[in-house]
């Protein structure tokens, strides 16, 4: 059998990083990854359930392949991820994509190289898919993307059963991995090279661990002082935070923590009281605006992202104007906005007042052009000033870099902020996975420009 793989992962950071599990995984098998999905001897499509777009990705990602199968090349076909935990996905899949060979869901990830086993010994389909997670599984590899930067997950699930959300469905109830199994992970990374973590979760303010030295529990801020402490790690982020659950003693970590960035996504879905109660949120309009200033107090630096959804069930033209509104005067680093969609198994799919989608897409439009002014005036506001810069990799953009052009031995850099700030710039590409200073020239509404300060700064001294 040809041992190379192919992964496309669709959805969030959870996603990436238990593709990058998968991978790890294959890779301890003797399997190498593959550029090509056409050369992969297994093909992996792991799925999100958020939004409808994903969805069609995956099924016209599925199509695609059906050649191959048809020109009777021996590949495994593997579907795997949140679509999975819906049982009319799977009935789909068997019906109109039988030549899928493995699906199995978000719940037991760590038996892929089993049922990849299986399915080559016995060759047959397999389907196996868990309702629920057990027992958290530890020690399981990751391959990662970047050897400066890594994904860490501190918990699993949801209970927060917002009205348009699958994820309770698909992910199961919150599971929280032990504060001291986080700390040995983190430590282990620090010692293979990794700067950066990002700590995952779906609401990390939820956390709650249990330690092992004496049965207490641990929340998150205590977690986040716990990892602050890890020698080699520069920088702590964490995505997604519950605006419900952000706590003071959390707001404070920003303040002591040295290492923890000041930058925070915090999900507000909509500016409307009225909506967030339709949408399940608990809290209102009011009640964010308020931590958005005590946030602001604290650390008057820090940058702001967000998710708003235009067009839930029975938004009004005022519900739409109170959106605005909290945007105007919250002032984003940048948000990620989403048209709503119908998610076949929750409540708001019941719903009867659905907006037009003409109404949805000219409130979107409207929406963006505020959000998109406060971006570009946000990032108006680096040009001048020196920012610390950890290098990721080689620039997507091709142009636009102030004039300056890649002399013998330099190329486009792109790298991010403390804030979490894209910085595009000219340098060496041994820095990739150091930190530089970058004085920014140039602002755009998704990204800033610079060029690097202080010749040590060219090579990869020292960067700390």
């Amino acid at each position: 059998m040809n041992k190379s793989y192919h992964i496309t992962t669709f959805g969030c950071q959870m996603n990436e990083h238990d593709s990058e599990i998968i991978s790890g995984m294959l890779s301890e098998l003797g399997y190498e990854e593959s550029k090509e999905r056409k050369n992969a001897g297994i093909v992996i499509i792991n799925t999100c359930s958020v939004r409808e777009n994903a969805d069609k990705r995956f099924f016209g990602t599925l199509g695609q392949l059906k050649r191959r199968k048809e020109e009777g090349d021996d590949f495994l076909m593997c579907v795997c991820g949140c679509m999975m935990q819906q049982q009319h996905i799977i009935d789909t899949i068997k019906q109109k994509y039988p030549w899928v060979d493995i699906i199995f869901g978000t719940h037991n990830i760590h038996e892929f190289p089993k049922l990849v086993e299986n399915v080559v010994a016995e060759k047959k389909k397999i389907t196996d898919v868990w309702e629920e997670g057990g027992e958290i599984i530890e020690g399981l590899p990751a391959r990662r993307l970047h050897k400066h930067k890594a994904f860490v997950n501190i918990m699993y699930g949801c209970n927060n059963f917002c009205t348009y959300c699958i994820v309770p469905y698909t992910r199961g109830r919150e599971r929280s991995r032990k504060p001291e199994e986080i700390v040995r992970e983190i430590q282990a990374l620090a010692e293979d090279g990794v700067k950066e973590v990002m700590l995952l979760g779906q609401n990390v303010n939820s956390y709650r661990g249990l330690r092992e030295s004496d049965g207490s529990i641990a929340d998150f801020t205590d977690l986040l002082y716990m990892i602050n402490e890890i020698e080699g790690i520069e920088r702590i982020r964490f995505m997604t935070s519950h605006p419900k659950d952000l706590s003071e003693k959390l707001i404070e970590a920003f303040v002591q923590c040295r290492k923890l960035c000041k930058s925070l996504h915090l999900p507000v879905q909509s500016g409307s009281s009225e909506v967030l109660r339709r949408m399940n949120r608990r809290y209102t309009k009011e009640d964010y605006l308020a931590l958005v200033s005590k946030l602001r107090q604290a650390v008057p630096e820090i940058a702001l992202t967000t998710d708003i959804i235009v067009g839930f069930p029975g938004e009004s033209e005022e519900d739409f104007a109170e959106t605005l509104d909290l945007c105007q005067k919250v002032q984003y680093d940048s948000a990620f906005t989403f048209l709503y969609s119908i998610r076949r198994g929750t409540p708001a799919e019941k719903y009867e007042d659905q907006i037009p989608e003409e109404i949805k897409h000219c409130r979107f439009n409207r929406l963006v052009e505020v959000v998109n002014a406060s971006s570009a005036q946000k990032n108006a506001a680096y040009v001048g000033r020196v920012v610390r810069v950890l290098v990721d990799g080689e620039s997507k953009r091709e142009r636009g870099y102030g004039g300056e052009k890649p002399g013998s031995g330099m190329t486009a850099l792109a790298g991010r902020t403390d804030t979490f700030k894209l910085v595009n710039f000219i340098g060496a590409k041994e820095l990739i996975g150091s930190f530089v200073e970058v004085e920014i020239t140039a602002a755009n509404t998704f990204s800033l420009t610079g060029k690097i300060v202080g010749k040590e700064n060219f090579s990869v001294a020292d960067k700390k």
